[in-house]
């Protein structure tokens, strides 16, 4: 099954041209990110999320949810596929928050993306949610920054002791550089990413297992990890609450986040 494309840009409040270039991979990974919210509520509520494409469409474009990386990663690889730019798939770790010396597994999807009639390729990842995240895709040269609305990346290489070298985006904080994410370049096939996915839902020390909802919006940042609520405004200044009730968890969800919740996400409060 194919992405229904009318739907998937009404969704995201896209109006462009739908040829192939680097203009409409820009604007269309920045309305991705700001049309539909990055949550977790399904893992929460104890299913495991699909990835097929039908279902993704049912749940990301048709209702009023969102979803995690495997799930935002697979339906715009599937909108880009359709409109005939050369995807591959990848996975990495998160470093973000990680301890100096940890290895993560690969719970992480994103894009390598080829634009028709151009060299290299682009960093496409619509799925990390965080504040430091991509707003638009990131060409893949190292070394060199970019910054789209206030937000600054840059890619490095590291020298790995496998024969794939080690991609690493990183996002400047101050004058810092701070890891997001790192990744190989080696195709992953959908099995892999169905057993990545499922292990992320149902592992029982997953941080998905708990409440993770984030949104980038044009002027702020919103997130609720667990029970904490932080508003980050445009000049970087954050605010904390915690949530105390179902019914405030279900109203923050419709208000903050413009999700109608699935069955059960008050009873997993």
């Amino acid at each position: 099954m194919t992405v229904d494309l009318e739907k998937y840009f009404a969704r995201i409040g896209w109006e462009g041209e739908s040829a192939p270039t680097a203009a409409t991979l820009r604007s269309l990974h920045r309305a991705h990110i700001l049309g539909i919210p990055f949550e977790n509520l399904d893992v929460v509520t104890g299913s495991v999320p699909s990835l097929d494409v039908g279902e993704l469409q049912a749940k990301l474009v048709d209702s009023s949810r969102g979803g995690y990386c495997f799930e935002h990663s697979s339906l715009f690889a599937a909108v880009l596929d359709e409109l005939g730019f050369g995807v591959t798939r990848l996975t990495g770790r998160v470093r973000v928050g990680a301890r100096a010396g940890e290895i993560r597994p690969r719970t992480h999807m994103v894009l390598a993306v080829q634009v028709p009639g151009e060299s290299g390729r682009h960093l496409v990842d619509v799925g990390f949610g965080s504040i430091g995240g991509l707003l638009e895709p990131l060409p893949m040269i190292p070394g060199e920054a970019r910054e789209a609305a206030g937000r600054t990346h840059r890619l490095v290489v590291e020298e790995a002791d496998g024969p794939a070298p080690v991609w690493v985006l990183q996002a400047r904080t101050g004058e810092a550089w701070e890891d997001q994410h790192a990744f190989t370049l080696d195709p992953v096939p959908a099995p892999d990413l169905t057993m990545s996915n499922w292990f992320v839902a149902t592992y029982p020390r997953s941080p998905f297992r708990r409440f993770y909802l984030q949104r980038t919006r044009t002027a702020d940042h919103v997130r609720l990890d667990g029970k904490t609520f932080t508003h980050t405004d445009a000049a970087g200044t954050t605010t904390a609450r915690e949530i105390e009730s179902p019914e405030e968890l279900v109203e923050l969800l419709a208000s903050e986040f413009g999700i109608n919740p699935p069955p059960g996400v008050a009873a997993a409060f």
